[in-house]
């Protein structure tokens, strides 16, 4: 089985990182655990193959590689277990799946992941799942929405497209005493930055693809859970038969070792960028929590201890043929889908369709960056380059699309 540092005291959350998930036994000596490719495990004997005391039974249900990555996402979660999944969206399959049932009611923050959304109203909804969908800074308010049959609330906090932050103990405490439980997608913030297992969410998602690999080469999910959620979690994932390869197992333990000091280097780097697009003529509004002009910086502050390097841009009005010249003309942003790898990445953002509880109509034109690890006096004179190319336009008219 896997351990932690195991010497009873308190260590830093960067210490825990390094030493967390280390194995024991015959691999104690090795800094890393085997990357351990399996089907079948082999028993002794028929009363070893009936005795269910074996740890190891069956490749699908557990090695030595996915024991060491569950117990180190546990340890930065603070979970009592986590189970791996392909990806992150089929990790939010998994937890909602693990929590809801034919005939019950789940509510769903209106800035989830899109494909999340998706899982919402075509998978779940064709299983007899009704979800309803609400202003990702209801807060306490979600009471008006809770009906007999809400089993479940799913959220992600900061939305990775609008990054509104959700107050999740007031959230929370609402779905509890309503016998709800509560999932939070928890990718942008990771467990080094925000915890919500301890502001009292039930299950915590990891798209770990993004910083817990951090190399843009793996595609893995987590989700963390403890008590009963973890019982209904862990027999969703069996009876699902999910798994995921051991080599994208170990490079998501790898990268993990390291997102102590990758995620303060994307929160400085963000930080200064944010500013400073803040400063610009083009610029109508930046998306990033961390900035005190964000409406949510309070919550931030009260429920995070850091910001990732995601974030959007809401551009003034501009012709869409120049917006596409500035994100086309970059050349240390990359063009492409997913984030919290070391490279920067800028995508153009069309959400309008995809919100239902509250509409979100930005004043211009809205680009999303993740700011890698590259030096962000590069990054900025790249983005100065590309401003240059934007052509101003007339807002369109109210009524007018």
């Amino acid at each position: 089985m896997a351990e932690s540092v195991g010497d009873g005291k308190a260590h830093s959350i960067d210490t825990e990182l390094v030493h967390s998930g280390r194995l024991g036994g015959d691999h104690a000596p090795f800094v890393n655990p085997p990357v351990v490719h399996a089907s079948t495990v082999l028993f002794e004997s028929v009363e070893q193959l009936h005795s269910k005391k074996a740890r190891y039974v069956y490749g699908r249900r557990g090695t030595p590689t996915s024991d060491a990555l569950a117990s180190a996402i546990s340890d930065l979660e603070g979970a009592e277990g986590t189970v791996i999944t392909p990806s992150g969206l089929s990790a939010i399959a998994v937890a909602l799946m693990a929590i809801v049932k034919a005939g019950d009611h789940l509510l769903v923050a209106d800035n989830v992941y899109g494909p999340g959304r998706d899982i919402c109203d075509r998978v779940l909804r064709r299983f007899g799942v009704d979800s309803t969908f609400y202003d990702p800074r209801i807060g306490a308010g979600i009471e008006a929405l809770i009906r007999p049959n809400t089993s479940a609330v799913y959220l992600e906090s900061p939305g990775s497209h609008t990054f509104e932050v959700a107050d999740l103990p007031a959230i929370a405490e609402v779905a509890h005493r309503h016998g709800a439980l509560v999932a939070v997608d928890n990718t942008w913030a990771t467990g080094f930055f925000h915890k919500p297992l301890a502001l009292g969410a039930d299950l915590s998602i990891l798209a770990a693809t993004k910083y817990v690999v951090g190399h843009s080469d793996a595609l893995v999910g987590t989700v963390s859970a403890s008590g009963e959620a973890l019982r209904k979690l862990r027999a969703t994932h069996g009876d699902l038969g999910m798994w995921t390869g051991p080599d994208d197992m170990y490079l998501a333990l790898r990268g993990l070792r390291t997102l102590a000091v990758r995620l303060r280097q994307h929160q400085e780097s963000a930080l200064r960028i944010a500013r400073w697009l803040e400063s610009r003529a083009e610029v109508s509004r930046v998306l990033y929590p961390a900035l005190p002009t964000h409406p949510d910086y309070a919550l931030w502050r009260r429920d995070f201890t850091g910001a990732s390097g995601l974030m959007g841009v809401v551009l003034h009005p501009a012709t869409p043929e120049s917006v596409a010249a500035l994100i086309d003309s970059l050349r240390l942003f990359a063009i492409g889908f997913s984030w919290g790898g070391f490279e920067s990445l800028i995508v153009p953002t069309e959400i309008a369709h995809a919100r239902s509880a509250n509409p979100w109509q930005p004043e211009g034109p809205v680009i999303r960056l993740q700011i890698g690890l590259e030096s962000p006096d590069d990054l900025i004179a790249d983005l100065l380059a590309g401003f240059e190319l934007l052509v101003p336009c007339e807002p369109p008219r109210a009524g007018i699309k």
